[in-house]
């Protein structure tokens, strides 16, 4: 992909994949961004399977999915991926981490990402906007509270250098973040449908009952996010498509 010119196309930066069983029924990653964005061509790019980043000025904004991987196992993929991703933050690109995303840019640029010591979060949960957050530009519009959908068990334990905590959560204080002026994480999942993330805690649930939650209860509570959602069409916007 090196080379090639397309400055009109966000760069979906793939660092994973959805969980196999639901593909059939739900699709994956890319097509619930493209769907909930009106995105129709993203130029996309599996670095999970060691495909090569493109040149920066070929691409107008990045968005970096979720994965089961962990950030902290610090695997190749992941720390070229990173490496690639520190200087986009330099250029100024509109830069969009998701859940792995969010937590590999804060690793990137020199924050620390591990187990959560608060235990997995995972369903839907009330996050609620700091003071920054609420004049950001990515979440101004946002209301003080809302719901998010929500799976990880690492998280963004301190911030890098100059970033902003901009959404905090029930476990996790560091559930969005400002890196830089165009660059942001979100720990939550604004691409996921009710049905998806019903879907994670039932995949999960086991594990889930093992860490002492319960999966009824979390399933229960599960419940459309359009707030949260709000921030793909949002970041579109902030790209200039």
């Amino acid at each position: 992909m090196n080379g090639q010119k397309a400055s009109n196309k966000i760069l979906l930066v793939k660092t994973g994949g959805t969980i196999k069983k639901i593909t059939p029924l739900y699709e994956d990653f890319e097509d619930w961004f493209a769907r909930y964005m009106d995105v129709k061509d993203f130029l996309q790019v599996d670095v999970f399977r060691n495909e090569t980043l493109p040149r920066y000025d070929s691409v107008a904004g990045v968005i970096v999915t979720g994965s089961a991987a962990m950030v902290s196992d610090r695997e190749d993929w992941s720390e070229h991926a990173a490496a690639w991703l520190k200087t986009a933050v330099e250029t100024g690109i509109p830069i969009l981490g998701v859940c792995y995303g969010h937590q590999l840019l804060a690793h990137a640029l020199g924050g620390r990402v591990g187990k959560n010591p608060r235990g997995r979060q995972i369903g839907t949960v009330m996050a609620h906007k700091t003071r920054e957050g609420k004049a950001d530009t990515l979440m101004k519009d946002l209301p003080e509270s809302f719901a998010a959908h929500t799976s990880h068990v690492e998280s963004v334990l301190e911030l890098p250098p100059g970033a902003t905590r901009l959404v905090t959560s029930p476990r996790d204080d560091n559930f969005a973040i400002r890196f830089a002026k165009n660059a942001w994480g979100i720990q939550f999942h604004p691409e996921f449908s009710e049905p998806v993330m019903q879907e994670y805690i039932r995949h999960r649930s086991d594990a889930i009952r093992s860490e002492g939650q319960d999966p009824d209860h979390l399933l229960a509570q599960v419940t459309d996010t359009p707030q949260a959602r709000s921030t793909l069409p949002r970041f579109k916007t902030i790209v200039g498509l």
